[in-house]
This record gives C-alpha cells, structure tokens and sequence, in this order.
C-alpha cells in the first residue's frame, strides 16, 4: 500500500507554521482530554488537535474497516493492535481530508467546530496503556563512556556487548507524559571510602536521552519475530527520558543490573510519530565491529537520521542546551532489538515499549546524559544563567527535542519537558 500520506508536496488547509514539527505529511496519533473533558484518541496538523473519535463517528473514514469505538478510548492499544494495514489507511485517509484542495471538512463549520481544537484545549495523556517494558543499552559510544569511567579503558564494552543488544526489563508503571513533574527519588548510596551504605535523597539525578518504540501484537509464546518482519510489529516512536540515580544506580546494579535507579520515573513525548512518516529519514546502520550471528544480520537501511537535543531550563532563568545528537548514531538498531527481544520465544504485545538506551555520539557535545557531559561530575556544565551543573538540581526542568529534515519537509516529536521536584514530602493529616 502506498504512503499517500508522506506526499512532500501536499499541503493542509490548516494553518502550519514553516518549522512545525507537524506538517500534513507528519500526522502522529495521541490521546488526549478535551475541552468537554472527553477523552478521545487524536491527532495533530500544525497547532491544531483533531479529535478522531468524533472524525470517525460523523463518517470520515467510511469504507476503513474500523469498529465504531476504536478511538473513542483512553488508549491507542486497540487501534495498534489492528495492525500495520489499518494505520496506513487511517493516516492515509486523514492526508486527504485535510489537504487544501478537499473542501469536505474544510467548508463544513458544524463539523470543524466539533473536530477540532486548540492545543490550549486539551491535555496530552499517556497515549498507550504499556504493558511492558525493555530498555537497550545500544549506543556504542555511550557504552564505552561508562565503561572506561567505571572500568578499564582498555575493555570498556563487556565481552557480550558487539555480540548481542544489552537489555533489561523496567518499570510500567511509573512512565509518564511530559508535563507531569517528578521528585527527587530516595534509596540506598554508598559513601566514598564506606563500606556501609546510608539511605537518603540521591545527591546524582540524571537524563537520560533515548527514544522508545511502540509494537503492536507481534508473536505468540515460542515464536521469535525475523529480523526481515520486525518493522511490521513497530507502531512508532516517541522521544523517551529515562531518569536515573547515579548513585543509587552505582551500589544496587551488582549482580542484577538497575532496580530503584531507574524505576522512579521515565518520561515520554505525548504524540507517537508512526515509522511510516518517518519513512524518508531511513539511514545506513553503523557498520558492526564483529560479524553478527544470522537472526541479527539484516539488509537495508533500518537506522533513521533524526536530530536530537536535551536542553536544561533553571526554575528562574532561560533554558541552556547541553547537548545535540542523533538516533542514527545507535549501533544496534530497532529491528535488531525486536528480533533479539523475541527469538527466545518471548511474545510482545501490543502497546509494549522498547527504549533505545542513551543515544551519544561520538563528540563531547553529543553524550545524552549529564553522566557523560560532566566526565562523572569532573567537568561542570556551565549553563546561560551563569549557573553550573554537575547532575539535574531541583526545579531544573530537562526539556528532550527531536526532528528529521530532508528537502523542506520536517517531522519532529515535539518535546517531551519534565521538572524535578524536591523528595516526595507526605501531606499533614492535621
């Protein structure tokens, strides 16, 4: 089926600023509550919201095989779940009803007056109901940081690292969307020169700069997903910030790897962009540094080249980019991902997130975490304000961006913007 949708050439009859990150060809999928405090599944041209479950109810997408709630729901897991087939003609279909030259909606005020709305409007929810999570450590470059912070130089990447893609499995429940602020989280450090830990706020919060993919229905129990099918099971993408306690991180990751560290708070970008509009920024993966076993081995270009950047925003002062890099930096890449997350027989449902581990890449001003861009707290950040920071203060809000760019047309995620608030404190019964 064609990808009508990703025409570089058509234009809306919305108004689209000339660096949105939303063009007509864009057109990403969210949820979202609106102004009657209804929650609808949606999506979005420019600034402008457009509520899918009243497009779909007064006849829109006539002909599409779609049940009559399909996106009249708190979350886009059933419309995931119908797979790839019915993504493209929806997206398709929403191409041409707001394309300049389709006067259908355009000249029907009743109809606009119910579909769309203002981004002043609405508040962004978590767009999917995620089941699971599995977070990669896939960046070549931020994996031989760490080890040479924390090890020998010498064989900075663990033995297993060029032959496998390093994973763990996360926490659910505690993935929220940007705008929701978090508190410093609390646990157990060990103090240099001790060897009895303390407990306490973590004195070593940090970003973590990823983008995490969506799979729909993939497999049944026992049956590993080709590496030639994964892209067919993956929705799309948003921008994710894996939060992380450095400290806490340090003495609880042996043997086990990250527990309390992680599991505290990861924030995602509210609007999924589909892998179908990102279709045009498809790149070459690096090139692997040792052969690959055969379930791991692909043809193609299976990377995109999206542009990314981590700014930090003081509570009274202006934000202060710290960092710019880019998805394609990534040495295993998402089909790689999935074909190893499942040739276990592990199956993945629809709705489940996948993240990217911290993207860095191969210069100082592109490492994704504050780990990296302070060298472990050696080299302070120097910030706008004048301020500097070795990790994440309390009241900075650290603000993640991305975008592709290719012969005048953008698609971008938005941002996906998060405060950190001091420790938790209870309210007062009194």
């Amino acid at each position: 089926m064609s990808l009508t949708a990703n025409n570089p050439d058509r234009k809306s009859w919305l108004h689209v600023d000339k660096n949105s990150d939303f063009p007509i060809q864009n057109i990403p999928f969210g949820v979202f509550l609106t102004r009657d405090d209804i929650i609808t599944i949606g999506t979005r041209i420019g600034d402008t919201a457009i509520d899918l479950g009243a497009l779909h109810q007064l006849g829109y997408f006539e002909g599409i095989p779609l049940t009559d709630d399909i996106f009249l729901q708190d979350s886009l897991n059933d419309f995931i779940a119908d797979g790839r087939k019915t993504w493209r003609l929806v997206r398709n279909r929403i191409a041409e009803i707001f394309d300049a030259e389709n006067s259908e909606l355009k000249d029907n005020k009743k109809n606009k007056e119910t579909v769309l709305f203002r981004l002043d409007e609405i508040e962004m929810q978590l767009p999917v109901q995620i089941g699971d999570y599995t977070d990669f450590y896939s960046s070549i470059e931020h994996a031989t940081n760490v080890g040479t912070m924390f090890r020998d130089p010498e064989n900075a990447l663990m033995p297993n690292w060029l032959h496998i893609p390093v994973g763990y499995h996360g926490r659910s429940s505690s993935i929220i969307p940007s705008g929701i602020p978090i508190h410093r989280p609390q646990g157990q450090t060990l103090p240099a020169g001790s060897d009895t830990p303390i407990f306490g706020p973590s004195k070593l919060v940090d970003f973590e700069l990823e983008m995490a993919f969506i799979t729909t229905d993939a497999n049944d129990l026992g049956e590993p997903i080709p590496i030639n099918e994964a892209e067919e099971y993956i929705f799309g993408l948003v921008l994710f910030n894996d939060w992380s306690a450095r400290d806490i991180q340090k003495w609880e990751y042996v043997p086990l790897g990250p527990f309390l560290a992680k599991s505290f708070a990861s924030s995602i970008s509210p609007w999924i962009v589909t892998l179908d509009a990102l279709e045009p920024y498809r790149v070459e993966s690096p090139k692997p540094l040792k052969p690959q076993l055969p379930y791991l081995q692909y043809k193609g270009k299976k990377s995109y080249d999206i542009k990314l950047e981590v700014a930090i925003k003081p509570k009274t002062a202006k934000e202060t980019v710290v960092s710019k890099s880019n998805f394609k930096y990534m040495y295993w890449n998402m089909s790689q991902q999935l074909a190893h997350h499942t040739v276990n027989g592990c199956p993945v449902n629809s709705g489940d997130m996948m993240g990217s581990g911290t993207i860095s890449g191969p210069t100082p001003d592109s490492y994704g975490s504050m780990l990296e861009l302070s060298w472990r707290g050696e080299k302070p950040v120097k910030l706008q304000d004048g301020t500097e920071r070795k990790f994440i203060n309390d009241y900075d809000t650290v603000i993640m961006r991305g975008y592709c760019e290719k012969e005048g047309t953008r698609i971008g995620f938005g941002e996906v913007s998060t405060e950190l608030l001091p420790i938790y404190t209870p309210k007062s019964n009194k």
